[in-house]
């Protein structure tokens, strides 16, 4: 790979119907090996790779998040991008020049695991730019320091009867999203591979209650949280703090008004229209995944982006 590739139209793809029909693929494999992945949370050991290079040319990610204001970032394969599952979170990439961390914002189709596609920026502070591909280390970070506190971003077209919502600064990766509308009962969403965590039968008019709970059982609810799509609700909360427990509450969030990234096409459906159908995390064979459950509810699948293949 050219270290001065253009975007590919096939990154966009990827969060489409090669997603869908991966999905597919995997779940005839649970079905025909009756296999489970293993219930722990991913491993933080430190493994060796490659990387590259590549610019944004003016759009975003697949996870959907505005562009990191570091301009840090890194795009992963598709078996370490895992339909959306790592995106957020943030890996300590080590090259020949240094350490740089970087948020998983992005992903590379034709990246095999450990090939991590770097943001310009990140690779120029580990390795030089003439090198193209540089050997490097690189690990996942447990409880990383975030820009901001957590921020909801409603998506367009989402309305009380179809909730879609891209979670951001949650630091560690997330196994569930919880949502109540008003006084009325949490429903779970599912999250989908462009990253926004849907209910497809809505969640009602709002203001929300949203519950987010990380791989290590952290939790928060952000709360006044108004259906207004296209706009990033700010709110003053933070999750963290290893395996305890932390529930939070917002103050009252402020909304910055926001132009709608760039995104996948399952993102830029109409508003009538229902986005695919999220893969579960049952489906999920691949031996660099890995599923944890924090509440009894099945959850999205969680990436152990830095460990070698599960022996369980």
């Amino acid at each position: 790979m050219s270290a001065h590739r253009p975007k590919f139209t096939a990154r966009w793809l990827a969060a489409g119907g090669a997603a869908v029909l991966a999905g597919i693929i995997g779940v005839a494999m649970m079905l025909t090996n009756g296999g489970s992945a293993c219930a722990a949370p991913p491993s933080t050991t430190t493994k060796t790779g490659k990387a590259t290079f590549y610019d944004l040319a003016g759009t975003s990610g697949n996870c959907s998040f505005e562009v990191p204001a570091d301009d840090l970032y890194v795009a992963l394969g598709p078996s370490q991008y895992s339909e959306g599952a790592s995106c957020g979170a943030y890996l300590d990439v080590t090259g020949p020049k240094g350490k740089v961390r970087v948020k998983v914002f992005d992903s590379c189709p034709e990246c095999p695991a450990g090939h991590l596609d770097l943001s310009r920026t990140a690779f120029k502070k580990i390795g030089d730019e003439i090198d193209g591909i540089i050997p490097i280390k690189y690990k996942l970070v447990t409880n990383p320091s975030t820009p901001a506190p957590i921020s909801v971003r409603i998506k367009e077209g989402a309305s009380q009867y179809w909730f879609a919502a891209r979670i951001d600064n949650h630091a560690n990766l997330l196994s569930s999203v919880k949502v109540a509308s008003g006084g009325g009962a949490f429903k779970t969403a599912h999250r989908t591979d462009y990253n926004y965590w849907l209910i497809d039968a809505g969640a009602g008019p709002g203001p929300y209650k949203i519950k987010i709970t990380d791989v290590y059982g952290n939790t928060a609810t952000l709360t006044g949280i108004r259906m207004s799509p296209g706009t990033v609700q700010k709110t003053g909360v933070r999750i963290a703090g290893g395996s305890t427990t932390v529930t939070s509450k917002t103050t009252a969030p402020t909304v910055k008004a926001t132009t709608s990234p760039a995104a996948s096409p399952a993102a830029k459906k109409p508003a009538a229209a229902t986005p695919p159908p999220s893969v579960p995390a049952s489906a999920e064979v691949d031996p660099l995944l890995e599923s944890a459950v924090a509440e009894p509810e099945p959850t999205q699948p969680l990436v152990d982006l830095a460990a070698a293949p599960s022996s369980c």
